[in-house]
């Protein structure tokens, strides 16, 4: 198991809609909160703030609007398999004006929320 010790960002366009994601270390779920609000502030005019997180045997994700089941548990699921812990991730979405259906959008979201937990660092817990 392992957890991250910086926070990363990735980015992603498709179909003009622009998918920022963002990992941080969380301890608890009060940081949680706190880093959530802040990025709603720094993003403030996003469509979507999709995230998922895991610290110890916590864990939680949101969709926040987007279709059930295509952000923010693929998400979570992706913190499962790459058995990290004690890790927020969160993916900002500009919508651009075109649907992008279930799969693309699920596959988006995983990927940018891939990409950014590949640029995190981190250690063994």
């Amino acid at each position: 198991m392992k957890e991250a010790i910086s926070n990363s960002s990735d980015e992603t366009v498709v179909l003009s809609s622009r998918f920022i994601a963002l990992v941080y270390p969380a301890s608890d779920i009060g940081e949680v909160k706190a880093i959530l609000a802040e990025t709603k502030k720094e993003y403030k005019k996003a469509t979507h703030y999709v995230y998922a997180y895991r610290i110890g045997e916590t864990s939680k994700s949101n969709d926040d609007g987007e279709p059930s089941g295509t952000s923010g548990r693929p998400i979570l699921e992706l913190l499962y398999k790459k058995e990290i812990t004690n890790t927020l991730v969160i993916v900002v979405r500009y919508f651009g004006g075109s649907k992008l259906g279930a799969g693309r959008l699920l596959r988006t979201y995983v990927s940018a929320a891939n990409g950014a937990l590949d640029k995190a660092e981190y250690r063994e817990v």
